[in-house]
């Protein structure tokens, strides 16, 4: 495992955390919550039939003594639930609607989570991205100050670290999106050890081409500057002026960050998503993610093409950002 992981398992370690796995019958979410149960880093509550869970750990030859497994049909605590989700939805849903919705594994461990009995949710083995982030959304919200979330993914090669955003959530973010984008972006880095060095991506470096597209990056990175007048973050840039320091030096001379930047905010998910997976494929870089920012707890989605592996590091991370 990098130094990155081991740098959280020593954060996390003895602080008895507990994360929620609403996907209790996905073999990879079985193996990895027996691991981080076995290897003292978390306590794994897995969602799902206890029969089923068990049946399949036996299938699979895990060991999940030191997990919770917990069926929402037959949770004690259902009605306290019940009651917190009506609340909480604010005349949308009836406590009939409240009862069925809270069958389903990622509505009942977002509530888990919200009201307090566990420090966050992992999920999307088997579901979609949406899946995944609606219920946090409707129940755990964002934070004071944050209009949306936003999904980045934190690329690791050998000793190399950097952060990519959005790659996961918001289609066309305008400035106000990318400014908040790019402060949230600077607190998960940190939270990594990464000394955050921003740089806001266009076609464009400094002026070099105009466009709506490039103005909204330039006004993003005003007000990023506004918010936060102590985070080193400028552009706008082309990848290679923020990453080279010869093309910064010919290209952006006077600019605060000079080839050396670790935080890189893309202008659209679609140039991040492409982004995040050339450097993935063709850097052989290890994409882990996406880590969703903003929220008021931490929930975090797994591609569903993720292995055990991918599943035990969501987890760790996870239970980081609940510190």
């Amino acid at each position: 495992m990098s130094n990155l992981f081991t740098t959280l398992t020593d954060k996390v370690k003895g602080k008895e955390l507990k994360i929620v796995f609403p996907e209790g019958t996905d073999e990879r979410i079985l193996t990895a919550a027996s691991r981080l149960s076995a290897d003292g880093i978390l306590t794994p509550i897995v969602v799902g039939n206890v029969d089923e869970v068990n049946a399949k750990a036996d299938q699979l030859g895990v060991k999940l003594d030191g997990c919770d497994v917990v069926d929402p049909a037959s949770f004690a605590g259902m009605d306290e639930l019940v009651k917190a989700f009506v609340e909480r939805r604010k005349g949308k849903a009836t406590e009939e609607d409240a009862k069925k919705i809270l069958l389903d594994g990622n509505y009942f461990g977002t509530m888990l989570v919200y009201t307090g009995q566990a420090h966050g949710l992992v999920s999307g083995a088997a579901h979609s991205t949406a899946d995944t982030v609606r219920p946090a959304l409707q129940i755990i919200k964002t934070k004071e100050g944050v209009r949306k979330t936003s999904g980045v993914f934190i690329m690791v090669r050998e000793d190399e670290k950097y952060v990519f955003a959005d790659c996961a959530i918001n289609i066309t973010p305008d400035s106000q999106d990318l400014a908040e984008i790019a402060i949230e972006s600077a607190k998960t880095a940190d939270m990594f050890d990464i000394d955050p060095r921003v740089a806001m991506l266009s076609f464009s470096t400094k002026g070099s081409a105009k466009s709506p597209e490039t103005e909204k990056v330039v006004e993003a990175v005003s007000l990023a500057k506004e918010k936060v007048p102590e985070l080193t973050v400028d552009g706008e840039f082309q990848f290679d002026a923020a990453f080279v320091p010869s093309v910064a030096e010919k290209k952006a001379p006077g600019a605060a960050i000079q080839g050396n930047a670790n935080v890189f905010v893309f202008p659209s998910l679609e140039a991040g998503n492409i982004g995040y997976k050339i450097a993935q494929r063709l850097g052989n870089f290890e994409a882990v993610g996406p880590i969703l920012q903003g929220l008021n707890a931490p929930v975090n989605d797994l591609s569903r093409g993720c292995n055990e592996e991918d599943v035990y590091k969501l987890a760790l991370i996870t239970a980081a950002q609940a510190l």
